[in-house]
């Protein structure tokens, strides 16, 4: 039996206003609840895939389906999680969370209820009544990914969404991510600059080679699931962190600009 994947991307290529050439014949596949992790240097075109995918942005050439249709028109089926965690500060907690909901108009009581579970989901059930600037950036961030999933997602899109964040609460994060996704079962798109990230996160990883932005090398993580703490402390877990730095310092070397 075929399956349609969850997000197909084929020969995609993005030139922005003025030539330069973001994507080239960019091609690949994610599986309806795969973690993917975009991985490459700077000029890679990480982020602009990731627009391209939630529909933000269109491709110059190629197709990119999402759940067989495309991206403009399957936007409630998404929700993208950017860097900066991009809250209203004059806004509660709760109120932040509940943004989406409310413009979409729905019933204050359902609203509520929604909020309410999504903030127990994520640990912050005790800070509903807070304000930004009373928060923690690993408290924002938490924020930011209970306003995106309180719409119930089937994919998540996470453009380095902890890269602003020091290493413990960024591994903290990681695993409190990691549980969620085991609970929601979301297909998951994420880009990250952090090779031990994204080989925590994983099932698969794309490294993508700059100017222009290509895919070079897709690995599988085989690591076994759930991922804690001590997966990183795993001789498994070192070795493909050292096998997809090599591929990445071997895409680094050869980028136009490294010659």
């Amino acid at each position: 039996m075929v399956t349609t994947p969850e997000i197909a991307i084929d020969q995609v290529s993005k030139q922005f206003r003025g030539g330069s050439l973001a994507l080239d014949n960019v091609s690949l596949t994610v599986e309806k609840g795969e973690f993917v992790s975009l991985l490459g240097p700077s000029g890679c075109g990480k982020s602009t895939l990731l627009r391209l995918v939630s529909g933000l942005t269109p491709a110059t050439q190629g197709t990119i389906t999402v759940n067989g249709i495309e991206p403009a028109n399957a936007r409630e089926l998404m929700s993208f999680i950017f860097q900066d965690a991009t809250l209203l500060p004059w806004r509660t907690v709760e109120q932040n969370v509940g943004l989406g909901l409310e413009l979409e108009g729905v019933a204050r009581p359902v609203l509520e209820k929604s909020v309410n579970a999504m903030l127990s989901l994520v640990g912050l059930e005790n800070l509903a009544q807070r304000y930004p600037r009373h928060l923690s950036g690993g408290m924002k961030m938490r924020v930011s990914i209970a306003r995106a999933l309180v719409s119930r997602p089937r994919i998540l899109l996470l453009d380095e969404p902890f890269a602003a964040l020091d290493e413990m609460s960024r591994d903290r994060l990681n695993e409190e991510l990691l549980r969620l996704y085991a609970e929601q079962h979301w297909t998951v798109l994420f880009v990250t600059h952090s090779v031990a990230e994204a080989v925590f996160l994983s099932s698969r990883i794309v490294v993508l080679a700059p100017h222009p932005g290509r895919v070079a090398h897709v690995v599988p993580i085989d690591l076994p699931w759930p991922r804690t703490a001590d997966t990183r402390l795993s001789d498994a877990f070192d070795e493909q962190v050292t096998h997809v730095s090599r591929l990445l310092r071997s895409v680094q070397a050869a980028a136009p600009e490294a010659r």
